[in-house]
């Protein structure tokens, strides 16, 4: 008999340990079904997200593969002002001095993602960082960062990045594109605090602080789903103020040449009079395709994923784990 009470204890033991094994691997299953597959079928759900994924994609490959399969630009790769698809050794064409403009093209598209990346990064997290602890916080620290912010607004912004541009001449992308949104943050910044001080008046917010919710958890659970579509959609205003913004600056030649940029192609066909000529405007018609599409994907992109912060949405797109194995269960 107790040989039996035994053998019972053990099989006992045996399926509590299966059950928790069982139990932990479901609760894996579903958090990495609701934080990586679950948005990912809400943004392929939109026309949107589709189109403008493939374009940013199409230019992430100009940045990775483009720069090694495609050589970068010399003079004498062709003829010169040689029009496109008349010769396939270069088929988007020559300037002036026999460089392709594909590879103008390609070559300039790397250093243009990494000035995009910083800067729309680097003014995006400022302002929500400072726009959401000023709205939320209030008394002191709101006037201390309210205050902060108007100074900010108050400065001219092409002045202000001329003169930083002007006196440390960067050349690294990532410097430039925080240069050319060192005060972009501040009105994004404004915005935000006006929108958390109307959220943490809500019931639900209340009901967070009274359940003694830490600070940390209220913002991160409660406030940012509820403000992240708007800064998404000013994140990628950021990224095409950094796109024009730098494309002037280096049309301009405030900024130097130590690497290709679409600006200097644009500056380059001017000069030399593509912009009065049919047979010579593809060259000034290239970089600006390229201005144009990688602008329009990011639109397209901001967009299609504002659903994302939608809970509903995202319930109805999520596969749970009680649903996957309510078969097996019967």
């Amino acid at each position: 008999m107790a040989e039996k009470n035994s053998s019972f204890s053990q099989s006992d033991d045996y399926a509590t340990g299966s059950n928790a094994a069982a139990s932990k691997g479901e609760i894996y299953r579903e958090w990495f079904d609701m934080a990586l597959l679950t948005p990912l079928r809400v943004a392929w759900d939109d026309w949107r997200t589709q189109v403008g994924s493939i374009i940013i994609f199409v230019y992430v490959l100009m940045g990775t593969a483009g720069v090694v399969l495609v050589d970068p630009p010399v003079q004498g790769q062709g003829d010169r002002l040689t029009p496109p698809l008349q010769d396939w050794s270069v088929p988007l064409g020559t300037n002036n001095l026999g460089e392709s403009l594909l590879s103008a093209t390609v070559h300039a598209t790397p250093p243009m993602l990494q000035m995009i990346a910083a800067g729309a990064v680097f003014s995006t997290a400022v302002a929500t960082v400072v726009g959401t602890v000023s709205g939320y916080k209030g008394g002191r620290v709101d006037r201390v960062l309210t205050t902060f912010t108007d100074i900010a607004m108050t400065i001219p912004g092409l002045p202000l990045i001329i003169l930083l541009v002007a006196l440390f001449e960067p050349t690294n992308p990532v410097v430039i594109g925080i240069l050319l949104t060192v005060n972009a943050w501040a009105g994004l910044a404004r915005s935000i605090r006006s929108q958390v001080l109307s959220l943490r008046d809500h019931s639900y917010v209340e009901a967070s602080r009274i359940m003694g919710a830490p600070t940390r958890r209220i913002l991160k659970d409660d406030i940012l789903p509820n403000i992240m579509p708007y800064v998404l959609i000013n994140f990628v205003n950021s990224a095409r103020g950094v796109i024009f913004g730098s494309v002037g600056l280096y049309y301009l030649g405030l900024l130097g040449g130590a690497h290709e940029n679409w600006g200097i192609m644009l500056n380059g066909a001017f000069n030399n009079g593509a912009i009065y000529s049919l047979s010579s405007v593809y060259w000034l018609l290239i970089p600006m395709a390229a201005i144009v599409g990688i602008s329009f994907g990011l639109v397209l992109f901001s967009q299609g994923t504002e659903k994302l912060f939608n809970p509903r949405i995202r319930a109805r797109h999520a596969e749970t784990v009680e649903d996957d194995t309510a078969p097996y269960q019967e």
